[in-house]
């Protein structure tokens, strides 16, 4: 994987790496880099684990780890609605009404439309002030705070990035397709790229998740959040097509190890196509990547970065929750870009860009991108 570049160029790589790591106090780190369409750096630094009460650590192995990704797993459910749109089961500028068993609307904007559209560019007028765990929040009919799921400007017209916008996107892909949304993401994106992924924890191999840990203030030190990869298995007994969607948390339950989060990115790269596989139309890729909100740089599900590296627009989608940050970001023309996960950091924001992902984005793009 490594032959084009020498020992010198990936043992610098690597001491910067390790210089980044030291100064965010990063636990763990898996990164990989694409150019030109190949996977040609891969590399895990740091530790899996780490025990607090005796200091006891296991380290980050080069073996494919499993990590939960947080919000990159909505270019997922973004991709399955392009797919269901090209397949003519839905259109974007649908009523979410049209697919869903209980009533979506506005309370301040009844006669506006919420479209599938505007739940993927975050522009419905959701927020998630009750949280995203369960439709009985938004649902009027059980919820009686439900309006305050909504915001008080009208449907279109305004931006916030919501993560209930994409639990019910995931419950649309369920009504539509009549496939439980894990099933669904398998079927149609995952499995025929030939990645070992799953948005159910229990199809996958425990032994291979990464712990996450989320940095205490008060005790200054990495708390092990526990609850990242439990089982779905008594939600999964009454499971109701549409209506318990929220327990597989599409807005950010995708568990993938980062060389198959490459092969995926590879895929988009590619207007859709990767291993002759193809998952959506370049018609529908180029479309996820169209801004429709210029201050937020958003678009259907990515977002374009243009002052990651100077000169290039990249575009991409990052994740941050449990104390985990991650980045899915490339270049759809030059072929090349870059996924980074990390377990654990004191990483923070600068100029709306996380920091460990701008520090090692740049380093790895001046070692292993650019040609000197």
């Amino acid at each position: 994987m490594y032959s084009q570049y020498s020992i010198g160029k990936l043992r610098k790589v690597e001491a910067e790496v390790k210089e980044i790591m030291d100064e965010l106090h990063v636990i763990g780190l898996s990164v990989a880099v694409v150019n030109k369409g190949e996977i040609v750096y891969k590399r895990s630094f740091g530790n899996k684990s780490i025990d607090s009460s005796n200091s006891a650590k296991k380290e980050m192995l080069c073996g494919e780890y499993i990590f939960r990704i947080a919000s990159i797993s909505k270019t997922f459910v973004a991709t399955a609605i392009l797919q269901l749109a090209e397949n003519g089961k839905l259109k974007l500028n649908d009523d979410v009404n049209k697919f869903l068993d209980f009533k979506i609307s506005n309370p301040n904007y009844p006669y506006i439309p919420i479209t599938i559209k505007m739940l993927l560019s975050h522009r419905s007028s959701i927020n998630d002030k009750l949280g995203y765990n369960s439709f009985n929040h938004i649902n009027p009919e059980k919820g009686n705070k439900y309006k305050l799921c909504y915001n008080d400007y009208a449907p279109g017209e305004g931006y916030q990035y919501c993560n209930y916008n994409y639990t019910l996107l995931g419950a649309i892909i369920e009504k539509v397709s009549g496939e439980r949304f894990d099933n669904y993401i398998e079927n149609h994106i995952t499995a025929p790229l030939g990645l070992e992924c799953s948005f159910n924890v229990d199809k996958l191999d425990s032994s291979l998740f990464v712990p996450l840990y989320k940095y205490d203030e008060k005790t200054r030190q990495f708390k092990l959040m526990s609850d990242v990869y439990k089982s779905y298995v008594k939600q999964l007994k009454g499971y109701k097509m549409g209506i318990s969607t929220p327990c597989f948390v599409p807005a950010g339950g995708m568990k993938i190890a980062t060389g198959d989060l490459a092969k995926y990115m590879i895929m988009h790269m590619q207007d859709g196509i990767y291993n002759h596989k193809r998952i959506i139309t370049r018609k529908s890729e180029k479309q996820m990547r169209n801004v429709l909100t210029p201050e937020s740089s958003y678009a259907l599900s990515f977002r374009e970065y243009k002052n990651l590296i100077p000169h290039e627009t990249l575009y991409g989608q990052t994740g941050g929750a449990y104390g985990l940050y991650s980045a899915m970001i490339f270049h759809s023309q030059k072929k090349y870009g870059f996924i980074i996960i990390t377990n654990g950091c004191l990483s923070k924001f600068v100029d709306g860009y996380n920091d460990l992902h701008k520090s090692l984005i740049k380093c790895l793009y001046n070692n292993l991108i650019v040609e000197k």
